[in-house]
């Protein structure tokens, strides 16, 4: 009993230090590649459309291997049949990992419906990577912290839904965060920190829009991810060679026939979507609760080794700043969950005379 607990408690562990891992490590590589430009060229725009193209690639990839290997029934016997037996029952095999993913097609109708979310999804993920591209690593999660002030805004006004006092105490303390974060950041960046807010923005309105079309992928995810991916490289092409087309024209004879780059890009595409997969396999083999504080224990962890790996300068009112923000993020979660928990009944308190 004693090892089977031990290879629990391995197995949860290993699964939510690969998410730390792929998580930290995603987002220095992409503070590499959105302001290094001796390794990476000042385009983030360009480096957010391959990372687009590289999940799209993954998903089709999925999908194509998926569909080469479907589910196999097989037939178990039981102890009280002999083998020679016919089964009662047939169930399945265990599915492989590709399984999940959808059919490798790309449906105009579809892909429509989803455009508007697209459209959001493109958004986030460009106010995304400018943020961690003028800002500090340190100060990245500060700058990202206002996303639970606009869900709940949000909430309040396209939806109709009313938030609690202790929620809206919530939000005051990270916003408290935030204003303390900001001004103890000693190289604050304004346009780092406007495209932290409208980051936040746009991930709130992701969420909101993500439920509204999830119905015209079959509820599937990963096929609205590869719609989402697809629909938002065709986006970014107008964008991309519009605002940073001489940027890569002058680095066509350097660091686009450089195998580092595209090593680079090419991991730290892999990365962002491996995320989506560690993210759900962490909730998984925990709760959606320890999967948040885990997060949070994460984003402390990711912006004290900030200060150190990139030597960005603290301050006692930026350090106060960050772990404000943070708990009240965790405060948030508790509250959250809290509420979200059935009230027992009168006669469920009452219990037996």
């Amino acid at each position: 009993m004693a090892i089977v607990c031990n290879e629990n408690a391995m197995h949860i562990g290993s699964i939510v230090l690969l998410y730390w891992f792929i998580s930290i490590s995603m987002v220095y590589l992409n503070k590499i590649l959105m302001s290094n430009e001796g390794v990476s060229i000042p385009a983030p725009l360009f480096v957010t459309w391959y990372q687009c193209v590289i999940t799209a690639l993954i998903c089709w990839v999925g999908g194509k291997i998926g569909a080469l290997y479907p589910p196999i029934p097989y037939q178990q016997v039981s102890q009280e049949e002999n083998e020679n037996d016919a089964p009662d029952a047939t169930r399945m095999r265990n599915p492989s990992f590709f399984s999940q993913f959808p059919q490798a097609e790309y449906k105009n109708d579809v892909g429509r419906k989803v455009f508007p979310l697209s459209l959001i999804f493109v958004g986030m993920i460009t106010f995304n990577n400018l943020c961690l591209k003028w800002v500090e690593v340190s100060f990245y999660n500060v700058a990202r912290s206002l996303t639970i002030v606009f869900n709940v805004f949000f909430s309040w006004c396209l939806l109709g839904q009313s938030s609690s006092c202790q929620t809206i105490l919530c939000l005051g303390v990270v916003i408290l965060g935030f204003l303390m974060g900001s001004w103890g950041e000693i190289n604050f960046s304004l346009l780092g920190t406007v495209a932290g807010v409208m980051s936040s923005f746009f991930v709130s309105l992701n969420a909101i829009f993500t439920k509204k079309v999830l119905p015209a992928v079959e509820d599937n995810m990963w096929k609205l991810t590869y719609y989402n991916n697809i629909n938002a490289s065709i986006l970014f092409i107008p964008l991309v060679l519009y605002f940073e087309g001489d940027k890569i024209k002058d680095a066509m004879n350097v660091q686009l026939i450089s195998p580092m780059f595209w090593a680079a890009m090419t991991v730290a595409g892999v990365f962002g979507f491996s995320i989506g997969i560690v993210t759900v396999l962490q909730i998984k083999v925990t709760s959606p609760l320890s999967h948040n504080i885990s997060g949070t224990a994460k984003a402390a962890v990711q912006s004290m080794l900030a200060f150190y790996i990139w030597g960005n300068p603290a301050t006692v009112m930026g350090v106060l700043g960050i772990f404000v923000v943070l708990g009240g993020s965790l405060l948030y979660t508790l509250v959250k969950m809290n509420e979200g928990q059935p009230k027992a009944s009168p006669t469920t308190q009452k219990g037996n005379p």
